[in-house]
C-alpha cells in the first residue's frame, strides 16, 4: 500500500473563491446594472455562476 504525502497551502481555494466572486459580480451587474445586486451576488459567488450557466 502507498503512502502519499500532499503539501497543501490552500492558495487554490483562496484563488477560486475570489475569481468566483468576481465572475459572479460582473455577470449580475451586466444582466441587471444594479450594485446592490451585484453585491449580494458577489456573496453567493459560485451559487449564482452555476445558477446562471443552468438558466441562461
Amino acid at each position: 500500500m502507498a503512502h502519499y504525502k500532499y503539501n497543501y497551502n490552500g492558495e487554490w481555494i483562496k484563488t477560486g473563491v475570489t475569481f468566483g466572486s468576481v465572475l459572479s459580480i460582473v455577470i449580475s451587474f451586466t444582466m441587471n446594472h444594479s450594485v446592490f445586486w451585484a453585491i449580494i451576488h458577489g456573496f453567493m459567488s459560485w451559487f449564482y455562476v452555476i445558477y446562471y450557466i443552468l438558466v441562461y
